[in-house]
């Protein structure tokens, strides 16, 4: 078999990845439960690609997340559920429907009348499919409510961004981040007394609550706190690897190194 730009290829090999006789048996035995770790990691490192400015890995990851998409279809299809070309279709179909303003008539000529219209049109689609799950006696639960379309097994940093998000549609807020910054200083106090009481459960409450705040503070200044803290992760790789390349030129090594010894070389690597 060979490779090729056409999407039906990929969607043969995983068929025959997944052939019960002659398949690979790694791939057989696969489900939508066992590969989803792997979907997400694969989306992870599309972003990780994009923030390097790779463009050559940006190709190949995204490879790995559309295989990843082929997958779950083919598992589906196989199940009876539905097919790769369902996917296509759905999403075609929603994305004609979102656009009025490209694809049908619509008043809606600036960005911020299309972010209202493809809000209402969302809104739409939601109450369509509660509506559909109740006629096949789905329970609904997890889309109750105005916080329902906020999905739970969103990463927790970008569940909170969301949550908030959504609460603000409806005015629950805050209006200015100063009050949001005593918030932060209050969350500090209430965890400092939790970890003097000692009770685990309550420190990570507390610590949840923190979080939670200084989510709500990069929200209001307009930084994004996941691309805020993979910043400072990337920051904080690239100050250990100083640390590590200056012990190793001495000839020393990171379990050999006392505390003092590395937070001189932490302190000169942040002025490089």
């Amino acid at each position: 078999m060979q490779a090729s730009k056409d999407i039906n290829r990929l969607i043969e090999i995983m068929a025959a990845l997944r052939n019960p006789e002659t398949g690979c048996p790694w791939d057989i035995v696969q489900t939508f439960e066992t590969i989803k770790p792997y979907t997400i990691e694969e989306a992870y490192e599309v972003a990780d690609a994009i923030e390097r400015n790779d463009p050559d890995d940006l190709c190949e990851e995204l490879g790995d997340l559309l295989l990843q998409v082929v997958f779950h279809a083919r598992i589906a299809e196989e199940a009876g559920l539905f097919s790769f070309g369902d996917v296509v279709e759905a999403i075609t179909r929603k994305m004609i429907r979102r656009h009025p303003h490209v694809f049908a008539v619509s008043d809606a000529a600036t960005a911020q009348a299309v972010k209202v219209q493809w809000d209402a049109i969302k809104a739409e689609e939601k109450a369509e499919r509660s509506e559909k799950r109740r006629s096949r006696g789905v329970a609904d639960e997890h889309h109750d409510g105005h916080l329902g379309t906020v999905q739970r097994s969103f990463p927790a940093l970008t569940e909170a961004i969301k949550l908030q998000e959504r609460a603000a549609k409806v005015g629950f807020d805050w209006s200015e981040a100063a009050p949001i910054l005593d918030k932060i200083e209050e969350e500090i106090g209430e965890l400092r007394e939790a970890l003097a009481e000692g009770r685990q459960e309550k420190i990570t409450d507390e610590l949840g609550d923190l979080i939670f705040a200084l989510v709500n503070i990069g929200r209001h200044v307009g930084a994004d706190p996941e691309q805020a803290l993979r910043g400072t992760n990337t920051k904080f790789r690239r100050r250990f690897q100083y640390i590590e390349r200056n012990l190793e030129a001495s000839g020393e090594t990171l379990d050999g190194a006392s505390l003092e010894r590395m937070e001189a070389l932490w302190q000169a690597a942040k002025g490089k």
